[in-house]
């Protein structure tokens, strides 16, 4: 029986799924997927400890044959003293596999872990068809069998597995898909590798890098957070200087077409319509693009926020990476630098305007964490974002607004700031103001209660009472 050791940081959900599927009387198939770098393979590998019956790394960029040579290669790895011919084709590959599996004896479940699965499927390979073989015809019927695929190519995981329309078509009995760490799994994640930072350095980070692990990872201890994204992002040869492409490249299939859709969002923080993404990337208004939005969303590249009340006139899609955003904002018209490029940045309008920004973002993607703050995480909500309407005499926007079951609407103000946030007139002014054209715009007749997101909390004063409720970053690193 596998033991499960406790080494993890995060991914709680996903080792409870695990612990279920290795307890489980039935056959599993299983796929974890999710972008590059958010850990996936080391999620697996960490939890089984490499106690696999069978494990498989697909070649990068390989030829069929030289696929089946790897294949082999495991084979023999996993075969007790059995020694494998390399096959001639995929069929061949799994009939192999099947006797293996059935001759080998362990206790408690086989587990068959194939990574980088995509890379194995070559232009007229016949893998799919070979793999729906071996599921449908034999392991389907093994009580103690565990296939686990896993592969960043989301895209490919998508169409070929999880919508496959052959025979895999709802053959999947879990799916693990891993989201990038939240801002308390990140801080988790920072003190466990032995780094000290402040929360509001670790929330700078998120805004920088995201929630990713890798990333994480390649913080250099005893170097401050502005000395590390110098060494990533800016210098030549940096650890991570060529990370952008390579993101891309491995998630998607034609991945000119999704950059020029992010590199079109990521010039408009409120996000564009469908229309006006066509518009400005020149790509044609079809199933594939439908596809790419798609694709870009089931990755958290992209959201799609419909307008109030579900109105999908207003529907926009908007860039919520942080990487991607700092990619555009930075790295591409500064990198490689022949000085420490982001150092010299801090404290900068420059700066200062994209941690604005930034912040927004962050706070978008832990919209749980504001709603438990605001002790409505037991209530019904939806959450949009709002403009005024093209023709409307007075413009006004709100990134985050929270609709509640119980008849009140959050509109939530975000500001990033190095202390307690003191309001003055004119910001009460301008909160009352959107606040008003908002209930005419979309005649609302229920309480809208004003929300304040920001670092430390707010400054007592004669205007500190157009905020119904303060939520401060401590909130947000709520688990």
């Amino acid at each position: 029986m596998i033991q499960k050791v406790d080494t993890l940081v995060g991914r709680r959900k996903e080792q409870d799924t695990l612990n279920q599927i290795v307890l489980s009387k039935e056959p599993e198939f299983v796929v974890v997927y999710g972008r590059r770098r958010v850990g996936k393979t080391f999620l697996v590998n960490d939890y089984f400890k490499d106690d696999y019956a069978f494990k498989l790394t697909g070649l990068a960029k390989k030829s069929k044959r030289e696929q089946l040579a790897n294949f082999a290669t495991a084979l023999n790895r996993y075969g007790d003293g059995v020694k494998y011919k390399k096959p001639r084709t995929w069929y061949e590959a799994f009939d192999r596999l099947r006797e293996l599996l059935e001759a080998k004896k362990m206790k408690g479940k086989k587990v068959v872990f194939i990574d980088e699965l995509p890379w194995l499927d070559s232009r007229g390979s016949n893998l799919i068809s070979a793999l729906e073989h071996f599921w449908n015809d034999w392991a389907n019927t093994q009580s103690d069998i565990v296939l686990i695929v896993c592969g960043s190519a989301t895209s490919w995981i998508t169409k070929k597995i999880l919508k496959n329309k052959g025979g895999l078509h709802n053959r999947v009995t879990q799916k693990l898909y891993l989201r990038p760490f939240t801002l308390a799994e990140c801080r988790e994640y920072i003190i466990s590798r032995g780094l000290a930072m402040e929360d509001k350095e670790i929330a700078e980070c998120y805004m920088i890098m995201g929630g990713i692990p890798f990333y994480l990872k390649n913080l250099r201890r005893g170097a401050s957070l502005s000395q590390n994204v110098d060494e990533m992002f800016f210098a030549e040869r940096g650890r991570l200087a060529d990370e952008f492409d390579a993101l891309y490249a491995s998630l998607f299939d034609k991945s000119e077409n999704y950059i020029k859709v992010v590199e079109a969002l990521s010039k408009k923080n409120k996000g564009l319509t469908r229309e006006e993404i066509l518009q400005a990337t020149k790509l044609t208004n079809n199933g594939h693009f439908s596809k790419i939005l798609e694709d870009l969303a089931n990755c958290d590249f992209i959201r799609r926020y419909r307008g109030y009340g579900n109105n999908a006139r207003m529907s926009v899609y908007q860039l919520t990476d942080p990487f991607t955003l700092f990619y555009y904002k930075f790295i591409k018209k500064n990198a490689p630098y022949d000085k420490p490029f982001w150092q010299y940045q801090i404290g900068t309008r420059q700066h200062d305007t994209w941690a604005g920004l930034a912040f927004e973002q962050l706070c978008l993607n832990h919209h749980i964490q504001i709603e438990q703050a605001l002790g409505i995480s037991g209530t019904a909500t939806k959450v949009y974002s709002w403009t005024t309407k093209p023709d409307a005499t007075e413009k006004a926007q709100i990134d985050l607004v929270i609709k509640r079951a119980d008849k009140v609407v959050n509109v939530c103000e975000m500001k990033f700031y190095d202390d307690i946030y003191t309001m003055k007139k004119k910001d009460a002014d301008y909160i009352e103001r959107r606040v008003r054209i908002f209930r005419n715009e979309e005649k609302v007749r229920t309480a809208i209660h004003p929300v304040l997101v920001t670092t430390y909390g707010l400054a007592d004063n004669p205007y500190s009472h157009v905020f119904q409720n303060v939520v401060t970053l401590k909130d947000l690193f709520e688990k």
